[in-house]
């Protein structure tokens, strides 16, 4: 899919060689620390796994080696939270650098970043905050795409965003911007189905027609995840992009859409808030797992019975 070689780091006493290898067309989980053993013990029929390269960051330690250890059995996408691609500054060279490092290191056959910021100046925010869709943060964010993908030496995917509000001053929407961004860049795109459904319910809008004027054929990897409902101050229906429990019914079904519009793809399991035992996250990368095997094989099914 990649545009872009994928660059060899050199072996070395420190660092053991890491053959590139793709994510397949399967469902795989983020991995946590809480199931290293579980995974090592028992090597589960996975696809793959997903980690957040901040927090992996460090020289060495145990999450190195556990990592290592992982990475050896089972192909490895690293999905960011760091950057701050939205942001009005310019990127932290710093961070880029020790990403660019980890990307050698470990070889993953997918990259991605989320379409937010998260820093102003010297302020680190805990939340991934949404951008206007504008001419002016459209270049700016292609910009920042640019930088990323020149230091690393591989294409980036780029998530769309939960919303909970709408800027007034946009001038374009959503899936308008993501296709000019990748236009612009040769990214890649990352729908998170899960984020697509929360925001719909959030500013009334129907999920299914914006998975139909989405790109399809540009996305190179697949988010589920579970979402939290609440209201509003007007007593309105609002869901939190939660990853805290099991991906939701109609999620399911707006997934089972997403395939049956533009085939299958590697599909990740997204829980990082209250994280279940491992037999619980493996059963639902197992669900997803057989949507994927059924529109593969061209059987269309209801995939929330």
């Amino acid at each position: 899919m990649s545009a872009f070689p994928a660059p060899r780091v050199p072996l070395t006493k420190e660092v053991p060689i890491m053959i590139a290898a793709s994510v397949p067309q399967r469902a795989g989980v983020g991995l946590k620390a809480q199931h290293y053993r579980d995974i090592l013990d028992d090597g589960p029929d996975l696809g793959w796994f997903e980690v957040h390269p901040e927090n992996y960051m460090g020289a060495g330690g145990a999450p190195h080696h556990y990592l290592t250890r992982v990475r050896e059995n089972y192909p490895l996408s690293l999905h960011g939270v760091g950057l701050s691609i939205g942001s009005d500054g310019p990127l932290d060279k710093d961070h880029l650098n020790r990403l660019k490092a980890l990307v050698e290191r470990y070889e993953p056959g997918l990259f991605s970043e989320h379409l937010a910021w998260s820093t102003h100046d010297d302020v680190f925010f805990n939340d991934l905050l949404p951008v206007p869709y504008t001419e002016e943060t459209l270049q700016r964010v292609a910009d920042h795409v640019d930088e990323v993908q020149d230091a690393i030496g591989r294409q980036m995917l780029i998530e769309n965003p939960s919303t909970y509000v709408a800027f007034e001053e946009s001038t374009m929407g959503e899936v308008e911007f993501l296709s000019l961004l990748a236009k612009k860049t040769s990214c890649g795109l990352l729908l998170d189905v899960n984020n697509v459904h929360v925001s719909a319910v959030n500013h009334g809008r129907d999920a299914f027609a914006y998975v139909d004027s989405f790109p399809l054929h540009l996305v190179g990897e697949i988010h589920l995840g579970g979402h939290a409902p609440d209201t509003d101050d007007l007593g309105q229906p609002l869901l939190i992009d939660a990853h805290d429990r099991a991906v939701d019914d109609p999620v399911w079904a707006l997934y089972d859409h997403v395939l049956a519009k533009g085939g299958a793809k590697p599909t990740l399991i997204e829980w990082d808030n209250d994280v279940p035992g491992w037999s619980v996250l493996f059963e639902e990368a197992k669900r997803a797992d057989a949507v994927l095997e059924k529109h593969k094989a061209g059987i269309t099914h209801d995939c929330a019975a």
